[in-house]
């Protein structure tokens, strides 16, 4: 579970095994779980929240969001780093 980041009490983290998947993070408070929030990362350079299963109230999560989004080419450098190739898939 490679963690990009944390944000107050949020980790911003990868799992490990979902490289076959468009890049993406989970936001989650306090530690790494199964329920956590999903946030595309989109080729235009923003985000986009694929789900909210953590339940991170409206306010947090925009501003989780938005530092996402300041963090977009961190996340695709360490998303490379940890991937092991260059090539990324966006889901949007």
């Amino acid at each position: 579970m490679p963690q990009i980041f944390k944000i107050g009490s949020y980790l911003i983290y990868f799992w490990s095994n979902e490289f076959g998947e468009p890049i993406h993070v989970h936001v989650s408070k306090g530690k790494p779980t199964q329920n956590s929030t999903k946030v595309w990362l989109t080729k235009s350079g923003g985000c986009i929240v694929a789900n909210n299963r953590s339940k991170i109230p409206q306010q947090e999560l925009n501003q989780l969001v938005e530092i996402i989004s300041l963090n977009y080419f961190k996340i695709i450098s360490k998303w490379k780093e940890v991937q092991g190739n260059n090539t990324i898939k966006f889901y949007c």
